[in-house]
């Protein structure tokens, strides 16, 4: 994490808290219900009290006491007794019922609170650009939404309330125990300045711990997410103990930090302890001196040392928390790492909102750079006319996707302006520009869905009848219904219950419903056979009618009905309007003698 995301407790504290606000009236219900904790934690001891001085010894009840006491219970030793007793039980009730209540309202809080976070970051990670997921990888987004997105739970729910709960709680106890006695109120609070040395040793050596934890374990998870995602790759080079190694390596380094974390935390933990019990062993010393002494009575010293318990309780509870909300707040800077990360293309404030667009589409000087110093696409200027056919050719690398890209903005240019109907892109609302698209790309993707769902992905509010028109218009009518369950059968993920041509055929039916002005076509015929490809280029003749059609393809053949072709020479390009066959046969012929050469070469 590079060092401007790193930021301080109190930053992190405030931020989750506020993005908590939804849930405060929610959260105060569960901070009231926790702060009854005090008072019943300060009635625990008193029937112990009133056993060993009123029922054993002779000593009057607490005079807070006598309007509770029934006048038949108060005159005799069982009659005391057995108020005592009822007295506990009484207590231990109360302290269940607030404790499930405050369960309830924890979970139901917390469980919430996430939910609408990980909402937030999956939004947001779907915004950011195809560059930044590129480069951070999947496996993080992943990592960051589904595990650092719980630090809101586990700070403003579990970290914050406990602490102002063991503040009230210790402030009750150190007051009670004043008033019996000051003198071992003072011992018991001389601990606290060690405590809070001790916390601020540990807090940030466990921060930067648990961050490298975190790092470790989103690594670990990109094995993962490679390994299951290219499984046929994997099996078909028999690499599966290769990547089970890889795995381990991986995880095995997370153990490790994982196992550092924990001693530094047993560490704290042990130093949190001595200190307490070196407090309480001066208390129980000092006490006993006042019992011999007649300072105290027996029984309130007995009152007096389970107040301290109960005072040092508050301050276990914050040491505990040290490690978690430290584990917390760590995720917290993870989440709103990606959270903070601007998308690339942004919409303007009062972006235009678009229709149907006509189809016109001008590239005005175009540059455009993935990052300083590697230059993609240079100088780009060309005109499509309405309804035209655009084939784009040119080698790999030269630059036909990303003009594609630039084309449905998923990048921005780095110099120039495109326009679509005489409007830079970047003027319009982003969905209503992307509206105006049809996809099909090379590497078709479908969802673990039906073949239906698959089809009106783009019009989710398509109709049965609408759904088989385009099915049909795409050639994949037949062969749906020769499926298991017709348009209600699963295509499994990414489609991999089809074969290729079928996967393409549903993603040009998928174009066909969305019926928009524009169509791009990404080598769509690349990966079938002849008699496939006859077929997607007869279902791509009728979804090309009355549209303007961008269509990518390295088999030239593939563009010979077009009307206008785009010739990619190293980031730039050329757009020729008259005898595309005539180039084409030339583009055609330089690839032959290409090819000529590289066999000579490899002969020789």
């Amino acid at each position: 994490m590079a060092p401007s995301d790193r930021r301080t407790d109190m930053q992190l504290y405030w931020r989750l808290v506020r993005d908590a606000r939804s849930y405060w009236p929610h959260i105060a219900a569960l901070l009231a219900v926790d702060l009854l904790a005090t008072p019943i934690a300060l009635l625990a001891p008193v029937p112990l009290k009133v056993a060993v001085d009123s029922v054993i010894g002779t000593d009057p009840l607490p005079g807070f006491l006598n309007p509770i006491v029934p006048g038949f219970l108060g005159g005799s030793q069982q009659g005391l007794l057995a108020f005592a007793a009822a007295l506990l039980v009484v207590i231990a009730l109360i302290s269940h019922l607030r404790s499930l209540g405050s369960s309830v309202l924890r979970t139901y809080a917390g469980e919430k609170l996430v939910l609408a976070f990980r909402g937030r970051l999956f939004r947001h990670a779907q915004r950011l650009s195809l560059t930044y997921h590129d480069s951070a990888g999947t496996a993080d987004s992943i990592y960051r939404i589904q595990y650092d997105a719980s630090a809101i739970q586990n700070v403003a729910v579990e970290g914050v309330i406990p602490f102002i709960t063991a503040g009230f709680t210790l402030a009750g106890m150190v007051y009670v125990t004043a008033r019996l006695d000051w003198t071992l109120a003072a011992v018991a609070l001389s601990v606290s300045p060690v405590l809070v040395i001790l916390t601020a040793v540990y807090r940030r050596r466990l921060r930067t711990q648990w961050r490298q934890v975190k790092k470790l374990e989103s690594r670990a998870l990109r094995v993962i997410q490679e390994s299951l995602t290219s499984l046929r790759v994997v099996k078909a080079f028999g690499q599966e103990d290769r990547e089970q190694e890889r795995f381990l390596d991986r995880y095995g380094e997370g153990v490790s930090a994982r196992i550092r974390v924990l001693l530094a935390d047993g560490a704290f933990s042990m130093a949190v302890g001595l200190t307490i019990a070196a407090g309480t062993a001066a208390i129980l010393y000092l006490g006993v001196r006042h019992v011999l002494a007649g300072v105290l009575t027996l029984g309130t010293l007995l009152l007096i040392m389970a107040y301290v318990a109960q005072l040092y309780g508050p301050l276990r509870t914050i040491g505990s928390k040290v490690t978690s909300l430290q584990r917390g707040l760590a995720a917290a800077e993870r989440a709103y790492g990606l959270l903070d990360h601007a998308p690339d293309v942004r919409e303007l404030t009062d972006a235009r909102a678009v229709d149907r667009a006509i189809g016109a589409i001008s590239f005005s000087s175009v540059t455009f750079a993935y990052e300083p110093g590697y230059t993609v696409v240079e100088d780009l200027t060309f005109d499509v006319p309405v309804g035209a056919r655009v084939g784009v050719a040119g080698r790999t690398g030269a630059g036909k996707s990303t003009i594609m890209g630039l084309l449905t903005r998923f990048f921005d240019p780095t110099v120039g302006s495109i326009l679509l109907d005489g409007v830079d892109l970047r003027d319009y609302k982003l969905r209503d520009l992307r509206n105006q698209y049809a996809i099909v790309l090379q590497d078709t993707v479908l969802f673990s869905t039906s073949v239906a769902e698959n089809i009106a992905y783009a019009k989710p509010e398509a109709t049965p009848a609408e759904i088989e028109s385009a099915a049909v218009a795409a050639n994949a009518h037949e062969f749906i219904l020769d499926l298991p369950d017709g348009y209600g059968t699963l295509v499994g993920e990414r489609g991999m219950r089809l074969s290729g041509g079928e996967r393409q055929r549903i993603a040009l039916a998928r174009a066909f419903v969305k019926d928009a002005p524009i169509l791009i076509l990404d080598e769509p015929t690349s990966s079938v056979d002849m008699g496939t490809e006859a077929a997607i280029i007869d279902a791509m003749e009728r979804l090309m009618k009355g549209r303007t059609t961008f269509m990518v393809a390295h088999r030239l053949s593939t563009l010979e009905n077009c009307d206008v072709l785009l010739i990619i020479e190293e980031g730039t390009g050329r757009l020729i309007t008259d005898g595309v066959n005539k180039e084409l046969a030339k583009a055609r012929g330089s690839l032959d003698r290409n090819s000529t050469m590289s066999a000579g070469a490899d002969g020789a």
